[in-house]
């Protein structure tokens, strides 16, 4: 089918922008920001249960309203900017999540930061999908995988980051500069996008689909709400149930609605495609086992080991920095490019989930085994994430980039709530069931000042570090399943792809 004039000019970039890897480094800038507090709020956990009196449910909500409003908008927000501008939506993110920073950092209670954080999460949304939508409009073919390695590099290293910056600054401020830190980064990413960032578009693109943004948003926040309140109301209690079914039951509306609308936010028939349903499911479990391992280990080291924010925030930074030497060397590529996607996608998510199952086997009362377990998880993310996120991309039309970064984050955000609702639950559980007198909504903190000696408190401590351990084990188990079935999925699409195509024409 031929293009239309303005649909050619908006494909022509990917020939190769000019200045396009100083574009690349701006827009990782804007990226990294806001996936830094996907986890920056981890290490201040301590703070927050003191200062604002937040309950573990509240802390949950903390981190969750964040990644939920994100993974409900994102999908909305890439088709808008296909259609009204990549540059465009790209600006107004880092306005909204400059001004959603100032109220966290400026808030008085858990109610008051739980909103703002939700704030931020809109400008995230815009973010998140027009960076990886103009990485795909301007670099070429050639350099476009190499380009979304290092991406993903960035996206990898704002979630294992943020616990080092977050310990760095309440080393030496109040928990609300985790916040405020944000905003003259926002600042000088407006200006550069403004100066450097090319505008394209696709104007006979789809108009957002907003009923379609309700009722993701409406469906996940229920299923997580119930899931989160799970330990302390009894899983079959009736306010549990009830949301349970009718998160479901919206979710169900939203997949309807997708297929009957004309206008889709998520073309349904994108999972008839085996090559993108095997990288969805990769994407969400590589998620669920970061975040959630991510939001599990500062606990453990601050509450069960004793260290301090900055300590704990330290002691996380191997998980950085093998993602980022092994991507900035060009391993991970390598590996691609001499293994495939799919056994490439399969040994990283069985390295994330042996890394997981270290933590938990040997980092319960020192931190050597821990040490082991980060770094194995380092190497097994550096290898599945840009792995996935390219299959993810190139199984999507490329006059579609917006949608399809915004598919790639909602699945990284839904994984990332799924795994501090899941572990989190599951680690709330097994505490609950040690520590019967201990509330479920209640902090750690709180049930170890109502603790009665020393042997009680002792008791109370190895508690939660079982309830960390099967936490860990539960998370190692869904990742390798995961990356199993990712794997399978991949495989069966190149031998679909071949029985089609066995010249191996493009």
């Amino acid at each position: 089918m031929t293009a239309t004039a303005a649909e050619q000019k908006d494909l022509a970039p990917r020939s190769g922008h000019e200045r396009r890897w100083l574009i690349l480094g701006v827009i990782c800038l804007a990226q990294l920001t806001v996936l830094l507090d996907n986890t920056v709020l981890n290490v201040a956990i301590p703070s927050l249960t003191t200062e604002l009196d937040a309950s573990t449910a509240d802390v949950q909500w903390m981190i969750n309203a964040y990644a939920l409003v994100q993974s409900g908008l994102l999908i909305t927000a890439g088709s808008a900017s296909d259609r009204y501008g990549r540059k465009k939506l790209l600006i107004a993110g880092l306005v909204v999540f400059g001004a959603g920073s100032l109220a966290a950092g400026l808030a008085q209670s858990s109610g008051q930061l739980i909103a703002a954080r939700a704030g931020m999460g809109v400008g995230g949304a815009l973010l998140m999908t027009t960076t990886l939508s103009v990485v795909v409009q301007i670099f070429d073919d050639a350099e476009r995988v190499k380009a979304i390695g290092i991406w993903s590099t960035v996206n990898s290293l704002g979630f294992a980051a943020g616990p080092l910056l977050g310990g760095a600054m309440l080393a030496h401020f109040w928990w609300g500069a985790i916040f405020l830190v944000n905003i003259p980064v926002a600042v000088v990413g407006l200006i550069a996008v403004v100066r450097l960032v090319p505008e394209s578009k696709n104007p006979s693109g789809d108009r957002p689909d907003l009923f379609g943004a309700l009722l993701s948003t409406v469906g996940m926040t229920a299923v997580v709400y119930a899931i989160i309140s799970g330990p302390e109301h009894g899983w079959g209690s009736g306010a549990v149930l009830l949301t349970a079914f009718a998160g479901v039951a919206v979710l169900t509306g939203f997949v309807l609605w997708e297929l009957h609308t004309p206008r889709p936010m998520l073309d349904m028939h994108f999972f008839r495609n085996q090559r993108f349903t095997g990288a969805v499911a990769g994407a969400i479990l590589v998620a669920f086992g970061m975040t959630g391992s991510l939001f599990l280990l500062t606990q453990h080291l601050q509450f069960v080991l004793g260290y301090e924010p900055l300590e704990a925030g330290l002691r996380t930074a191997p998980l950085a920095l093998t993602v980022v030497a092994l991507n900035l060397t060009g391993a991970g590529a390598r590996i691609v490019v001499r293994l495939g996607t799919p056994v490439t996608i399969a040994v990283g998510m069985g390295l994330l989930s042996g890394g997981l199952g270290a933590i938990a086997l040997l980092g319960g009362h020192g931190y050597g085994g821990m040490l082991l377990g980060l770094v194995v998880m380092g190497a097994g993310i550096s290898l599945a994430m840009p792995a996935m996120a390219n299959a993810i991309m190139s199984s999507i039309p490329p006059e579609k980039a917006g949608v399809g970064a915004g598919v790639n984050g909602t699945l990284a955000e839904f994984g990332n709530g799924l795994g501090v609702a899941v572990l989190g639950a599951v680690l709330n559980s097994r505490f609950s069931a040690l520590v019967p007198g201990a509330v479920g909504a209640a902090s750690l903190p709180a049930v170890l000042s109502a603790a009665d000696g020393a042997a009680e408190r002792e008791r109370v401590t190895d508690a939660f570090a079982s309830g960390l351990e099967a936490s860990q084990l539960a998370g190692a188990v869904a990742v390798l399943a995961g990356g199993l079935l990712a794997a399978a999925l991949l495989r069966r699409a190149e031998r679909a792809d071949v029985d089609r195509d066995p010249g191996g024409r493009a």
